[in-house]
């Protein structure tokens, strides 16, 4: 373990027997010192960012059936939605209104919005609003390309012309087939998903990456997540963060317990030990709350993510973590760091 350690302190990439060893292994404040070593190493400014900005999900029908979803609603549920217009709108202006200049649009898999529903969307917004669109993760860019005949390449360029600006890390959950076609099935696998972030990445869009761990999965398919997208952040350089966030079985077809802080912390200090070439890690107050958030900032985390004006996904499995941009802002402080916004590709804001 002593000689991880110095290899680590001395910036030299860990390979997969020695993130096993770590996992499995090390003391928890061991790994949270080592990744808070990595941090400061990359941002030495003392500097903890944020973003003000809004999930806004479009529909919540979808066909994915995932198990772990307690979101989706069927084609025939009387209560899916697609939002109107006017709707979307209204949100949007919210959000301006707030300070925000980013949405997060993200949706299910419907089976009956075209390509063109998409496109005529983004153009929409952007013709009425100054924002920036996060949108359209890599399992909605697919469905897209099943359902208009045309390969992901030709699916992202009608998207980007139309408005789309990045695309967030969603759908990710654990990259390993075994494990996906036990929780969603209908889903795209482990390769499609990075071959929709390696072209968007050669399309010039930045991209987000998560893992949503704690449930089926092991130890070592955890770490094989992480390597995966350490290998194509390697080719590539298109991501700008990863967030590792622990599943929430509540109101779900998936039983389980819900991860420890003690566990997410791990697994937070682990992302930012293995993922060395990917500049910042995210805490994940939505799931953990307020408290863990903070703790996050000393396991490798340097970025607080979202103030979440809106959130329905995890709402959905029952947690409802809340934090507006005041309480995000003294939880930096704090501690000692200097709280800052920023906007999707990490430059910041006034």
């Amino acid at each position: 373990m002593k000689q991880i350690t110095e290899k680590i302190i001395a910036g030299e990439r860990v390979g997969w027997d020695e993130a096993l060893k770590l996992y499995k292994d090390a003391d928890i404040l061991a790994l949270g010192a080592l990744a808070n070593h990595i941090k400061t190493r990359l941002h030495p400014e003392k500097i903890i960012t944020y973003i003000v900005d809004r999930n806004i999900n479009y529909t919540n029908i979808c066909i994915s059936k995932c198990r772990f979803c307690a979101f989706h609603r069927d084609p025939d549920s009387p209560e899916g939605y697609v939002l109107d217009s006017k709707t979307l709108y209204k949100k949007i202006e919210e959000t301006l209104s707030l300070g925000g200049r980013q949405i997060l649009l993200q949706g299910g898999l419907h089976p009956g919005l075209s390509l063109e529903y998409y496109e005529e969307m983004l153009r929409d917004i952007k013709h009425n609003y100054p924002i920036w669109i996060h949108g359209f993760s890599p399992p909605e860019v697919a469905h897209l390309s099943n359902i208009s005949g045309l390969n992901i390449k030709e699916v992202l360029a009608r998207l980007i012309r139309a408005g789309l600006d990045s695309i967030p890390g969603g759908g990710a959950e654990i990259l390993e087939d075994r494990v996906r076609e036990k929780l969603s099935p209908n889903k795209c696998g482990a390769a499609q998903w990075l071959e929709v972030m390696k072209t968007a990445h050669e399309s010039g869009l930045r991209t987000t990456a998560t893992m949503m761990f704690g449930h089926i999965e092991t130890i070592e398919e955890r770490l094989k997540h992480l390597f995966k997208i350490r290998d194509l952040q390697d080719t590539t350089s298109g991501f700008t963060a990863f967030i590792p966030w622990p599943f929430q079985p509540g109101n779900t077809d998936l039983p389980g317990k819900r991860t420890t802080g003690m566990e997410y912390l791990k697994t937070l200090a682990m992302s930012r030990i293995v993922l060395d070439n990917i500049p910042n890690i995210q805490a994940s107050w939505v799931t953990q709350g307020s408290k863990v958030a903070q703790v996050s900032l000393a396991f490798g985390a340097n970025d607080m993510g979202s103030t979440m004006i809106e959130e329905n996904v995890v709402a959905a499995a029952g947690v409802s973590f809340r934090l507006p941009e005041k309480e995000i802002i003294r939880i930096i402080e704090d501690i000692g760091y200097k709280a800052a916004r920023r906007n999707m590709t990490y430059n910041l804001i006034k």
